[in-house]
């Protein structure tokens, strides 16, 4: 069973802990020590296609600290962005899988948290400064939407919105995370989809109509912006998650998104973009010098869901899947030293994939 695909929303006996030796770096490489584990929608695609090596633990984005290093330009003790995946311990360099773009690199802790390195500061700040300011780019007094607007990449995109100059209305689940939208994040207006007058509430505070729409979520979502398109919008699709539990993973279902728009979007010259953060790989570093300077002075805020230990990531990929989540998902797997955390436990993976 451990081989076969995953399919449909993973259930807890997708999931199985083991444990096994921490590994012995070669030359060019470094053993890290996860201390953070970001959790992310993608991830489920990733292991229903089967990339990365066979037997591996899950795929992940993670912020360590190394322990032992052959590897020139990283020292014992360095804090850094890598891809351990759901695992304590592992390796990094010559020879260890990655994603192309996801390149291994030391972190500044006096830049921001270093648990933001997977977030506001990492590839999700770089996935909302593409599909916003690079590929929507608001305009001063336009009105932008933004969907799963408390999430980890909805917050961020939506304050960039407003940093343009324009308006900006969120779609988020419960009070608390709408009220969080308006009151923290400084959106002009958040509706819920869990209202059962969710395309009424939208038009009610998206008058005279939508000029751009961050798509994070699709459905009844999609659904109750699509009527509300103004002459040449913009609408970057950065993720379907209401459909990630499909078969297809969301396949069929964003084709089929894409028809029915297809009407709107043809008479009123949408302009429609798939995002890709992978194509925007090379604008990390632009980004951090937009960003960060904002998130240090409080100008953009950002709301990570932190739980603790690695037994503990099945739940909370789960409620992320489901949006239950509130803000950006981590797992902590090991204590952060910058914040003067307790010692490391067991060297454990968490692999996806069924038992038997």
């Amino acid at each position: 069973m451990a081989d076969e695909p995953v399919t449909g929303w993973p259930q807890q006996d997708t999931f199985v802990l083991k444990e096994g030796a921490v590994p012995v770096p070669a030359l060019g490489q470094a053993l890290t020590r996860t201390i953070y584990v970001s959790l992310d929608p993608y991830q489920l695609y990733y292991q229903r296609e089967r990339t990365g090596p066979e037997g591996a633990p899950c795929h992940a984005r993670t912020v360590s600290q190394i322990i032992e290093s052959r590897m020139d330009g990283f020292a014992a003790g360095d804090f850094v962005f890598n891809t351990n995946g759901w695992t304590e311990y592992a390796l990094m360099g010559e020879g260890v899988w990655r994603p192309g773009y996801m390149v291994p690199r030391k972190l500044d802790a006096s830049v921001g948290r270093i648990s933001q390195a997977v977030g506001v500061l990492g590839m999700l700040g770089l996935t909302a400064y593409a599909g916003m300011n690079l590929m929507a780019s608001p305009q001063p007094n336009e009105i932008v939407v933004v969907s799963a607007a408390s999430g980890g990449v909805g917050q961020i995109a939506g304050q960039l919105a407003k940093q343009r100059g324009a308006r900006v209305i969120g779609i988020a689940g419960r009070d608390a995370k709408c009220k969080f939208v308006t009151d923290d994040l400084g959106f002009d207006a958040c509706v819920s989809h869990l209202s059962p007058t969710l395309s009424a509430d939208l038009a009610a505070v998206c008058q005279p109509g939508i000029d751009v729409y961050f798509e994070n979520v699709g459905g009844k979502v999609f659904e109750a912006v699509l009527p509300l398109f103004n002459q040449a919008a913009r609408m970057t699709i950065c993720g379907l998650i209401a459909h990630y539990g499909d078969e297809d993973g969301g396949v069929d279902r964003r084709a089929a998104l894409m028809k029915r728009g297809e009407p709107i979007f043809k008479t009123r010259d949408v302009r429609v973009m798939n995002l890709s953060v992978s194509e925007f790989a090379g604008q990390h570093e632009e980004m951090l010098a937009y960003l960060a300077p904002l998130v240090k002075a409080g100008k953009v805020k950002y709301r990570e869901d932190i739980r603790q230990g690695l037994e503990t990531i099945p739940t909370a990929f789960a409620e992320m899947l489901r949006g239950d989540s509130f803000g950006k998902m981590l797992v902590q797997v090991s204590p952060d030293p910058t914040l003067g955390a307790r010692g490391p436990g067991k060297s454990r993976q968490g692999p996806f994939g069924t038992v038997a």
